[in-house]
């Protein structure tokens, strides 16, 4: 590891205690991806569990064709299905897609169960993401049983809206029918009466703004 990298590890590690950020830095790998790449496919065996220290995750399960989003990792998070996977022994069951340009820590999986004997800090990382996790799936779950096509998707903008903290979005119709498991076709038609309704509007490059 560089120099220049030891120093990026100390300012993006200092939330966690001295004894696991050397630890860290000692067994794990710095590691940068661009959109699009996958780090994980369903039934594959994870090698690696991600901590991101910038950039964005999304996580999703696929089924003939189409997938509906889970939730994000964002910085200071990790993937907690990769986690228990590796725990199991079992194959993963979800699919870790690169959303934003991301430089994350990968932890080998061979050395997370003494990682986690060493080093309670880490226990408390992951068992809060397992908390926020399950948050995650009962939301997606009432959002699906519950709520209107139009809902789901106001909820869906909301959110992008407050990872990125701006209110304009770029978002393709096939990218939002993709994370919501719906066609493209009806995410259109729904996104023009949403904007006829005045909840929002959209733009020529693809643009889309909640009102």
């Amino acid at each position: 590891m560089t120099e220049q990298e030891e120093h990026y590890l100390d300012r993006k590690l200092r939330f966690l205690p001295l004894p696991l950020q050397k630890d860290l830095k000692a067994f794990a790998k710095l590691h940068q991806a661009p959109p699009g790449t996958l780090l994980l496919e369903e039934g594959s065996y994870v090698r690696a569990v991600p901590l991101v220290l910038e950039g964005r995750l999304k996580v999703y399960i696929e089924e003939n064709s189409k997938r509906l989003l889970l939730y994000y990792i964002e910085p200071q998070e990790s993937c907690v299905m990769s986690f228990s996977a590796v725990l199991q022994g079992a194959p993963s069951q979800v699919v870790a897609e690169v959303e934003k340009e991301t430089r994350m820590l990968l932890l080998p999986s061979g050395r997370l169960p003494n990682l986690l004997r060493t080093h309670t800090a880490l226990n408390q990382v992951f068992f809060r993401q397992y908390q926020q996790r399950y948050t995650d799936l009962l939301q997606n779950v009432e959002q699906i049983l519950f709520h209107r096509l139009e809902d789901r998707i106001l909820a869906y903008l909301k959110k992008r809206r407050s990872m990125q903290q701006n209110n304009r979005l770029l978002l393709t119709h096939r990218q939002i029918a993709l994370d919501l498991g719906s066609a493209r076709e009806v995410i259109t038609r729904t996104l023009g009466k949403m904007e006829a309704d005045g909840l929002l509007r959209t733009f020529d490059d693809g643009g889309l703004e909640l009102l």
